[in-house]
């Protein structure tokens, strides 16, 4: 897959007290949005990892979404 990035993207992501929380500027959030929706026309096990050295923010955490099996 095929990442698309809006230009001027900005997302970040901390995990603490056994929270996620993703923050990310209106470019960013667009971007996850087309990741998002390419990962859903994939196949399981297709997945998306982001960290700090590929396209999040210095000091955030790393954060891998992974499409899995239909449950129906």
């Amino acid at each position: 897959m095929k990442a698309e990035w809006v230009d001027g993207f900005e997302i970040k992501a901390v995990a603490e007290n056994g929270e996620i929380v993703i923050s990310a500027n209106r470019e960013g959030l667009l971007s996850l949005a087309k990741q998002l929706t390419a990962l859903a026309g994939g196949v399981p096990g297709d997945h998306i990892h982001y960290d700090e050295y590929n396209s999040l923010e210095e000091g955030s955490a790393e954060l891998i979404i992974e499409k899995s099996k239909a449950t129906h």
